[in-house]
């Protein structure tokens, strides 16, 4: 193995603005593109999930070192949460909502 291909998953919350989902895949591109040793493919909006609004990247590591390629991927992991912590862009996590009604 000469390359290694890796594509992930992220969700967002239902709640993020249009401007905001137009930004993430260029923003996962911008981050991934900066890192020596990797070579970006794609990213974008690829569906509505059950809990969030789901995006999906794949990237090339251009080494088959497995240690190198966790360095990589942990680095994009954080920086993503960073920019979005800036942004104010919020991953999700399964909820459920309850609506209970109270009889008199």
């Amino acid at each position: 193995m000469v390359n290694r291909r890796i594509d992930f998953e992220i969700g967002v919350s239902y709640q993020t603005s249009s401007e905001q989902l137009k930004e993430i895949p260029e923003l996962i591109a911008a981050i991934i593109k900066s890192i020596p040793e990797t070579r970006f493919d794609r990213s974008h909006f690829a569906s509505f999930g059950e809990y969030s609004l789901r995006f999906v990247t794949v990237y090339y590591v251009t080494t088959s070192d497995y240690r190198k390629y966790m360095d990589i991927q942990q680095e994009i992991n954080l920086r993503i949460i960073e920019e979005f912590e800036k942004r104010g862009i919020y991953f999700t996590y399964p909820t459920q909502n309850v609506y209970l009604k109270t009889y008199d």
